[in-house]
């Protein structure tokens, strides 16, 4: 059984590298170390965001959670009306895609499709930044069905099945890691479920030499964003250096480091995640009444999740 241990990690280690990442997102490389030389970094707030806010990636990641146990299990219609309702109550910050596919006025079941149609691009990370809360709610079900529930979810704002896959992907990796065993080590079994239209191309990412600066796309882009994020767990011995060589990256720092905090912190487990991140650490939910998680919530989620999937 996943243990719950580390499904707390990976819920709250996504949220903290969101709030990390938030202030140097658009940045160049090498930000992150020219403000904290030591490499340990602080969430320090800026760019619109207050110390320890979490941005639209764990606010999606929490409505996807609660929709989850509200609903005893996937009910898609109920995911994409709660993303709708957050979408429509103007939150800081939103893809540009997610947006127009939440608000564009289309059903829960063609929006995304009709998008991809007509704009012939979805493979943003979007569908990757908020998997933690769902990779922990379906680890117990196995690789089929975990990775079968990641694309369904994926597909309700991305219409390109690479979205599908890389988030399936991220929802098998995790579930490896929350039973205790290497996710690293399980890329090669990972890549044989994905759909033979794609494998190639996420295995050119997922390889083992591969690296950041091998991006052919903005790390906006599902690859590169699992890409980073596989390689900065792989190149470090911590949570906190993960986490770190992720937002150094520049680029999309929030969800690279997000989708990092999600699987360093199922590694690692949440005793690895410092109280100094955790302790500024908030989630508003526009759209909800006003309300504000914080850490003890982000943990009671996580726990609730490992226990009801």
């Amino acid at each position: 059984m996943p243990d719950t241990d580390r499904a707390v990690g990976a819920v709250l280690g996504s949220a903290v590298g969101d709030a990390l990442g938030a202030p140097f997102e658009f940045g160049l490389p090498g930000v992150f170390r020219e403000r904290f030389p030591d490499g340990a970094g602080e969430l320090c707030g800026g760019g619109g965001w207050d110390p320890g806010e979490a941005t639209d990636d764990t606010q999606m990641a929490v409505l996807l959670g609660e929709s989850l146990l509200e609903r005893g299990g996937l009910d898609l219609p109920d995911v994409f009306d709660r993303f709708r309702r957050w979408a429509a109550a103007d939150p800081k910050d939103i893809g540009l895609q997610t947006e127009q596919v939440l608000l564009g006025g289309d059903a829960w079941d063609v929006a995304a499709a009709l998008h991809f149609q007509i704009n012939g691009r979805a493979a943003g990370n979007g569908s990757l930044m908020r998997a933690s809360t769902s990779a922990v709610y379906f680890a117990a079900r196995g690789r089929t069905e975990t990775m079968n529930a990641a694309r369904r979810i994926a597909a309700l704002t991305h219409g390109d099945r690479a979205a599908w896959e890389g988030t399936a992907i991220l929802h098998e990796l995790v579930r490896v890691a929350l039973l205790g065993k290497d996710p690293l080590a399980a890329v090669t079994t990972t890549l044989a479920e994905v759909d033979p239209g794609h494998r190639e191309r996420w295995a050119r990412v997922l390889a083992p030499r591969w690296h950041p600066d091998d991006a052919t796309e903005f790390n906006g882009a599902v690859w590169p964003c699992l890409g980073s994020a596989i390689w900065a767990l792989q190149t470090t011995d911590s949570f906190e250096e993960a986490l770190a060589a992720a937002v150094d990256l520049g680029g999309d720092t929030d969800t690279v480091a997000a989708v990092t905090g999600t699987l360093a912190g199922a590694v690692y487990g949440p005793g690895a995640i410092p109280a100094r991140w955790t302790a500024p650490l908030h989630v508003p939910l526009p759209g909800s009444a006003g309300r504000v998680l914080h850490a003890a919530d982000l943990r009671a989620l996580a726990t609730s999740l490992v226990g009801q999937g």
